[in-house]
């Protein structure tokens, strides 16, 4: 069943950039103390899934520590914090491909995502839970994530169609080998339609664990745009000769028209054809919460290719976009924060969208 349009929602006009993210998502997102990481399992700063009970109990725990700041709940999934950041800060037209489950959660991640301008009538209801990660920041900003997304309604493979691509220019994805069935089958709608299509890599764990798949989706060359951070670059490499950042963004080069490796508060690295770019961060060094920098960054850049910017100035986009992330919790944009990114833009001579909100 296809979900009901929401009034705001730009279900008529093709969009610009579609994104898939097979299974919808909603982030728990909470400030935290040390005593409460301590007591859950797992690497303090990593991504690891979790089951329904231990989400939960992990939910439960924080209703007894939260004190001063409320837990924030809001859509989330790196490639709707993508298409979502389009939409609202850069006044792209952006859409969804996916399933929410009919509970509470997949309302809410439909009425935040429509609210935001994004088209959902790409997104399918489906009898089921909805999928949740809880997102705990600690004092420097630093994420710990815990996703439940085991018994979560997702999109097959088989459902898609080629209309959901047609009129599209970029196709938004998230490498996540669970879902590699679905998006080879959109990588294939997506080609024949004449999208380019962007990958981000995850997370270190899903490079680290999946590494010969991700090298086969990589060596295919469908993928147009790669986004890497600096750990999943050093994973993509790992136990070769060369495998820094600068190793990394040679080998994805090699196979991408764009290649971009994230540096954190260093800035990024970036590759087109022969030119090779380094650009520094732009905001604040100590974020109040890294979560979305990198799907942030991703917003600002494609939206310097879709107008046809250099590939240094796509950078500075990004940078600005996924500098004003990092101001508040979540991997939502503030008003404020969108202000201040637009700011920022002046003051390097960069173009500013023209958001009529």
């Amino acid at each position: 069943m296809v979900a009901e349009a929401l009034p705001n929602s730009h279900e008529a006009a093709p969009v610009v950039v579609l994104g898939l993210q097979p299974a919808a998502l909603i982030d728990n997102v909470a400030p935290v103390d040390w005593s409460l990481l301590d007591q859950i399992s797992g690497d303090r700063g990593g991504s690891i899934p979790v089951q329904k009970d231990e989400l939960e109990h992990i939910l439960k725990e924080l209703n007894t520590h939260i004190t001063a700041a409320p837990l924030k709940k809001m859509a989330g999934g790196s490639v709707a914090n993508t298409v979502r950041g389009l939409s609202v800060g850069f006044g792209v037209a952006t859409g969804i491909i996916g399933a929410y489950g009919d509970d509470e959660q997949g309302q809410l991640f439909v009425s935040n995502m429509g609210f935001s301008g994004v088209s959902i009538s790409r997104l399918r209801r489906k009898k089921g839970s909805t999928g949740q990660c809880v997102c705990l920041v600690d004092d420097s900003g630093n994420r710990t994530m815990r996703p439940c997304l085991s018994s979560a309604v997702k999109i097959q493979a088989d459902e898609l169609s080629k209309e959901d691509f047609t009129g599209s220019k970029w196709l938004v994805l998230r490498y996540a080998v669970i879902n590699l069935e679905v998006i080879k089958a959109a990588i294939g709608f997506a080609k024949q339609e004449g999208l380019s299509v962007s990958l981000d890599l995850a997370s270190f764990e899903m490079v680290r664990n999946y590494r010969s798949e991700l090298r086969q989706l990589l060596e295919s060359g469908n993928i147009d745009l790669c986004f890497a951070n600096e750990d999943e670059a050093a994973e993509l490499l790992r136990g070769e000769q060369e495998a820094g950042p600068e190793a990394a963004l040679e080998f994805l080069s090699r196979h991408c028209s764009w290649a971009v490796v994230t540096l954190g508060s260093k800035g990024c690295i970036a590759k087109h054809d022969k030119e090779v770019v380094q650009v520094p961060a732009i905001g604040e060094t100590i974020a109040t919460d890294a979560t979305g920098a990198g799907d942030l960054f991703a917003s600002g850049f494609l939206y310097g290719l879709i107008k046809g910017l250099p590939l240094e100035e796509c950078c500075k986009m990004g940078s600005c976009s996924g500098g004003s992330v990092i101001r508040a919790l979540g991997g939502e944009v503030t008003p404020e924060n969108w202000q201040w990114m637009h700011k920022q833009l002046q003051l390097k001579n960069l173009p500013v969208p023209d958001i009529r909100n």
